[in-house]
């Protein structure tokens, strides 16, 4: 899958979690934005693993700020 495939299917798997309808750009934060709560994160994250058979560990989730940097960290693992 290349970057704009795993944008794509991230976008679906996020509509359940954006419960305020946020409009989702490369820069949108998950915790300001989205306002996602920890136990939040936890299951969008599980969501993903599951989706594109990756872990993403607790190091690289403290890096991710922005849905940008989740769409990179995820074309990436899934690439190695």
């Amino acid at each position: 899958m290349d970057r704009s495939d795993v944008d794509t299917k991230i976008r679906e798997l996020a509509e359940p979690f954006n419960k305020k309808g946020v409009t989702i750009t490369e820069d949108t934060t998950f915790a300001n934005d989205l306002e996602f709560d920890s136990l939040t994160v936890m299951d969008f994250v599980a969501e993903i693993e599951d989706e594109f058979d990756i872990i993403i560990s607790m190091n690289q989730q403290a890096e991710i700020e922005n849905y940008g940097q989740l769409v990179d960290a995820v074309t990436k693992l899934q690439a190695d």
